[in-house]
């Protein structure tokens, strides 16, 4: 690896599943307005995440479609014309 290219400024950051509720600890440099009290006792910035690995269809084995805020919809709608035309 080069140096001086990777960040040193890691620390402990709880990282949140908003669809299904899990947490877990990890390190990283993601910023973060948030924090959370840790099973710990410890108080940990925290990152919410629309998908992990506790809900992705790939790791479950349920091919469940998570749709936030329509955008799948969205998308159908902006490029439908594009899809006709073919």
């Amino acid at each position: 690896m080069k140096n001086g290219i990777h960040p040193s400024n890691y620390r402990f950051v709880v990282f949140q599943d908003m669809s299904n509720g899990t947490s877990f600890l990890s390190k990283s440099t993601a910023p973060s307005r948030e924090n959370l009290k840790w099973e710990d006792g410890n108080e940990y910035p925290l990152i919410k995440l629309e998908i992990s690995n506790t809900s992705h269809p790939f790791y479950t084995g349920k091919m469940k479609l998570v749709d936030t805020a329509g955008r799948v919809d969205k998308f159908n709608t902006r490029y439908k014309d594009h899809s006709k035309k073919k």
